[in-house]
């Protein structure tokens, strides 16, 4: 159960930052005992993989804060985060000392489902929300946005690894922020269209 759980906060992370969660994994897994991966997932830990993936986490991180360019990066990280959350929920979900499971270790596809749509549900309504932020606060809003992001992606990162149970915690927060975000976005492209209509 804590191998799923910690899975589900790992691809949620992913969903905000593809880049935070993947290197969290793999630099815990290369310097501690905390993760030990399997054997097909251990390149994760390799030099080379945690160095390109500290260049995508430098290129995402600047690129996030810059309004209208964050758009289009948003639009991107559509295949790449989804695909992130599925490759770390699997792999932890099949790593030794995080109460593996049996079962998830037999079918990794299972995993790599759920951490796409997890994923891909919090990349959704990150990309749906970054837009009104934009528009709403002229621009200014992004680089607070994105870091908030950012550290949101830490933060449920480091828990999901170190303390699984607060994941529910944690995802039932982030449910809620996102549809209280969506709530937003919809009432300011009505005001939005209305205003239009007046014109």
């Amino acid at each position: 159960m804590f191998a799923a759980l910690t899975g589900m906060g790992l691809s949620a992370a992913a969903g905000l930052n593809a880049y935070i969660p993947f290197l969290v994994v793999a630099l815990i897994a290369r310097f501690t005992d905390v993760i030990t991966l399997p054997q097909s997932y251990s390149w994760i830990e390799s030099w080379w993989a945690i160095g390109v993936g500290a260049v995508l986490l430098l290129t995402e991180v600047v690129l996030d804060k810059i309004p209208a360019v964050d758009t289009v990066n948003d639009l991107v990280q559509t295949f790449i985060r989804p695909s992130m959350g599925g490759l770390i929920f699997a792999a932890t979900s099949a790593a030794e000392g995080l109460d593996n499971s049996t079962w998830m270790t037999q079918n990794p596809w299972v995993g790599v489902v759920l951490g796409i749509i997890v994923s891909g549900l919090v990349h959704g309504g990150k990309t749906a929300a970054r837009p009104a932020i934009n528009a709403g606060t002229l621009g200014f809003g992004a680089p607070v946005a994105s870091t908030v992001e950012d550290g949101a992606s830490v933060g449920l990162s480091l828990v999901a690894v170190f303390l699984p149970l607060l994941v529910i915690l944690f995802l039932v927060l982030l449910a809620w922020l996102l549809g209280w975000l969506w709530l937003k976005v919809r009432r300011w492209r009505k005001r939005r269209n209305g205003r239009a209509a007046l014109a």
